[in-house]
């Protein structure tokens, strides 16, 4: 392979000044970092040449950092500082690390989208993993226009992350963060999958809507496709899904217990037990078994279910209103027997 004239001689280059500089060539090549480990040097936009060098220097030796140092300080990299996530890795030396942050070579890093209820919460976390500041993140995710590039609102935005982990660089700006993210849901939303999708009549928005409900409902997975399966029966009969994840979304409050019957007034588009059909878009970032288990629903002729006595987490199926307010009764008993209120 050709090397590019501009950085053939980019080494001898470095080399020759340090020893013009009457530096020791051992200072060029020994490790700069003191640790066993890899450390990780953040460079953000309001770093400066001494900030970067005050930054490396608790983990360096103090012969190696002369060398680095000089290189800094001398080389033109005032001029042209790259942010990023640099490794520093045990052994490298001065003209190494330099190169890395001249060139902006830097290290990718795993970024977990996780299945959070609200686009505050993801920004907030996106915020403390990323360099993009979560205000502006949660900014861009309410907003109806940014969501619209991608074919999106501010409802359904959540059906575009799809929960799981990537490698991205630290200093990704939000356009590309939003465009891998989108990438990611193409990838996701295979033809497998998107034929399914019109197998049950829904779209892709519609089953991580559904799906974000039954994620709420249970975290037994090996439950979420029977409750899906019910859900879609009452899709079909045109009945209310009457979820309670969906009160409590609308309220935002996550943390209820019981969902009482003067709560289930409350005048949200999201309020299942007044509006018929699916909410305007998920209540969270569904999981992917959720989705998977709507796509691959039970097919069965339950409508109703409540929670079990028993706490287990799982669920007592009924077909008829009367079984249904049967196991109604039974849960209410064990609540109140446990003074949950």
């Amino acid at each position: 392979m050709k090397i590019p004239s501009s950085k053939k001689y980019l080494i001898p280059a470095i080399i020759g000044l340090i020893l013009a500089l009457g530096l020791p060539f051992y200072f060029l090549f020994c490790s700069v970092s003191t640790l066993e480990d890899t450390h990780y040097l953040y460079i953000d936009e309001d770093d400066t040449q001494d900030s970067v060098i005050a930054k490396i220097k608790p983990i360096a030796s103090p012969t190696a950092m002369a060398g680095l140092q000089t290189l800094l300080r001398h080389a033109g990299y005032a001029e042209d500082i790259k942010t990023g996530r640099y490794a520093i890795k045990p052994g490298e030396g001065a003209v190494t690390i330099y190169r890395h942050l001249k060139n902006g070579l830097q290290e990718s890093l795993r970024l977990t989208i996780p299945e959070t209820r609200t686009m505050t919460r993801l920004a907030s976390i996106l915020g403390k993993k990323l360099m993009l500041d979560s205000a502006r993140i949660a900014s861009a995710l309410y907003s109806q226009e940014v969501c619209g590039r991608y074919g999106y609102d501010t409802c359904t935005i959540p059906a575009m992350f799809v929960p799981n982990t990537y490698d991205i660089y630290w200093n990704v700006s939000l356009d590309g963060l939003l465009e891998r993210m989108q990438k990611e849901h193409d990838r996701f939303w295979n033809g497998e999958r998107t034929a399914k999708t019109t197998k049950i009549a829904l779209t892709p928005n519609e089953v991580a809507t559904l799906a974000s409900i039954i994620d709420e409902e249970t975290a037994n997975t090996a439950e979420k496709p029977m409750i899906a399966g019910m859900y879609m029966n009452r899709l079909r009969q045109g009945m209310p899904l009457q979820a309670d994840p969906t009160i409590k979304f609308a309220l935002k409050e996550f943390g209820l217990k019981r969902i009482y019957n003067k709560l289930l007034k409350v005048d949200s588009p999201y309020n299942t037990y007044v509006n018929e059909g699916l909410p305007p878009g998920p209540i969270k970032i569904a999981s992917i078994k959720g989705i998977d288990a709507v796509l691959n629903h039970v097919e069965h002729d339950y409508l109703y279910m409540c929670a079990k006595e028993d706490f287990s987490g799982t669920h007592n199926f009924a077909k008829t209103y009367s079984e249904h307010l049967q196991n109604a009764a039974k849960y209410t008993k064990a609540l109140n027997e446990r003074g949950i209120k």
